[in-house]
């Protein structure tokens, strides 16, 4: 048995009739299994770093593949490994697009207007209501259209990865490989750079976030040479504080109701990171910067 994360799934290391380690994946959502298993397909054929299926079952409840090994990004963080993962990152958000049937994606097949909802009321009833501290909805609820319409403004034609971050990226011979993208769907590049770079637990450096996100971009550029970097980079913020309100819903849930020591010991430093991302841009969210100040007290 290999320990579980986030997820509810099943994943146990054997050896197949070859004498080969592989990795067996029980899952309890077969669109969610679906999901995985064409977008590893589909990545694998286009030679991304993701990896092999060997076998899946006939309900597509099961399915193994290629065994990575144990070293997870999150382990290391070497600064080298960092940038050829964020760099592997740009191939697959732009390449992975490429033909790409959306309708499989798994719970949605783009980040629009309700999914982006989703995240910030997961922030709302997962966390925030969790922490007993008194706020005015209407006001939240304003400070989120302003959130959504930033977010919905950018091109939405490439992958996006959704879950991207030090935990879902192994790495083999030196080389990063990208696992737990099955919650993938079309949406904007921003989100994942903010995903990887703002992981609370990662605690990378301002400097060093500059340095990956320049390198990002040199390889954004090279794939997609057509690309408005600085509206790119004037959304960003914007991308990193939706996924960081997503995340502390996440903790919220994992947290406080699952009661997983992981999620509650990451809580502190996701909320540091919320007063830190919100500072720069307190005047257009003044609400969510006193909230976050609020929050702050609790650790």
């Amino acid at each position: 048995m290999i320990k579980q994360q986030g997820s509810n799934r099943i994943y146990t290391r054997e050896t197949d009739e070859n004498g080969r380690s592989i990795i067996r994946v029980q899952g309890t959502n077969r669109d969610e299994n679906r999901a995985f298993i064409y977008m590893a397909r589909h990545f694998h054929a286009l030679g991304l770093p993701v990896p092999e299926l060997y076998w899946v079952s006939e309900d597509e409840m099961s399915y193994t593949q290629e065994d990575l090994g144990d070293t997870l990004l999150f382990e290391t963080l070497d600064p080298v490994l960092v940038e050829r993962a964020i760099r592997a990152l740009a191939h697959i958000q732009v390449e992975g697009a490429k033909d790409f049937d959306w309708s499989v994606c798994f719970p949605v097949p783009v980040m629009d207007e309700r999914a982006i909802r989703w995240d910030l009321n997961y922030f709302k009833y997962c966390f925030l209501k969790g922490t007993k501290i008194e706020f005015s909805e209407p006001k939240l609820e304003d400070e989120f259209d302003k959130l959504v319409a930033v977010i919905l403004a950018q091109p939405a034609e490439t992958f996006l990865y959704r879950d991207f971050q030090s935990r879902n990226v192994m790495i083999r011979d030196g080389q990063p490989y990208f696992i737990d993208f099955q919650g993938g769907r079309r949406g904007p590049t921003q989100y994942d750079v903010a995903s990887f770079l703002w992981q609370a637990k990662a605690n990378f450096t301002p400097a060093f976030r500059e340095q990956m996100i320049e390198a990002y971009l040199d390889e954004l550029r090279r794939i997609q040479p057509c690309m408005a970097e600085n509206k790119w980079r004037a959304a960003l913020p914007h991308f990193v504080l939706l996924r960081t309100l997503q995340v502390l819903g996440a903790y919220g849930y994992r947290g406080y109701f699952e009661r997983k020591p992981h999620f509650l010991e990451s809580i502190p430093l996701a909320l540091k990171n919320l007063h830190d991302i919100l500072e720069p841009i307190q005047n257009e969210y003044p609400y969510l910067y006193a909230i976050s100040n609020d929050l702050l007290l609790l650790v």
